[in-house]
């Protein structure tokens, strides 16, 4: 085995385990990014969320509650007006969910499903938690879900779910007195329920590894290339000169002529040493002759 085809092998090898490290170190940092920056994008939704549902309980709702009790509007309520508005951001962006999830709800399609209720209670039963996060698999994708605690803190709230002889007698009539009721001031009953495909984390993971691997596959090209071309010019051209001169030699052919690699490198000392050695043997054949 020549001594280009070993260092060509220990660089094709350093640089295959260059670049596997340094892809799973980038797949995990993008992961990590792309996870804070859908984290981020939740975040806005939730508080769109929370300004239409403010907007709806201080300024449309005592607009539309005087004829409340022959008729409920659903627009009064904050859940339908959240509800409606994420459905028209839906259609522009289907990857993202959002629910509003009630325990007890009035309207049955509030109601939650076993892992929205499984994250209000565990908003329940810790006051001090602002969210809790889950990566669930639905329909063999995975999902990033996010719920953040609905709790009563105005007293506009209990308007309609405090007692049935409170609320609109409209909304009693159409829900029933059976759901939605009893609710506290400052009880948390539910949770903002926002979901994001997790595959636009791997998607960015997988994009950036791809560059990342083209680009030092790239650099390991022009790298090889660059270290053939000086290994054969600074190293194993005068290494093989001397190799040939040094068979001569040994046979006994001194008419080859002195091989003397210009510089102050190692070669060079080598080729400076086998010289003298060459005129040293050259002169004690001289004698032996004689």
């Amino acid at each position: 085995m020549g001594l280009r085809l070993k260092y060509n092998i220990v660089l094709l090898l350093t640089c295959v385990l260059g670049i596997a490290a340094a892809s799973a170190i980038s797949y995990f940092i993008v992961q990590k990014s792309a996870v804070n920056d859908i984290r981020q994008s939740i975040s806005l939704i939730r508080a769109n969320a929370n300004a239409i549902r403010s907007y709806t309980l201080n300024s449309v709702g005592p607009l539309l509650n005087d004829d409340s009790d022959i008729l409920f509007l659903p627009e009064t309520v904050t859940a339908f007006a959240t509800h409606t508005v994420f459905a028209n951001f839906h259609e522009q962006f289907p990857e993202f969910g959002y629910k509003e999830a009630v325990l007890d709800p009035t309207n049955p399609a509030d109601r939650p499903d076993k892992l929205e209720a499984s994250l209000i209670e565990q908003l329940r039963g810790d006051a001090s938690l602002k969210e809790v996060a889950s990566v669930v698999e639905k329909d063999g994708a995975r999902f990033l879900t996010v719920a953040f605690p609905i709790t009563i803190t105005q007293e506009g709230c209990l308007h309609c779910h405090s007692t049935p002889e409170a609320a609109p007698p409209a909304m009693v009539d159409l829900y029933g007195t059976k759901n939605g009721f009893n609710w506290q001031l400052g009880e948390t009953v539910g949770a903002q329920v926002i979901s994001a495909p997790m595959s636009i984390v791997d998607e960015r993971a997988k994009e950036t590894v791809i560059i990342l691997i083209a680009g030092l596959a790239l650099v390991f090209v022009f790298v090889f290339i660059m270290t053939n071309l000086m290994l054969g010019r600074i190293v194993l051209r005068p290494v093989r000169r001397m190799s040939d001169m040094a068979e001569k030699v040994s046979m006994g052919d001194f008419s080859t002529p002195e091989y003397s690699k210009p510089g102050k490198d190692e070669i060079s000392s080598l080729s400076a040493s086998f010289n003298r050695v060459r005129r040293s043997l050259e002169r004690a054949m001289s004698m032996i002759d004689v």
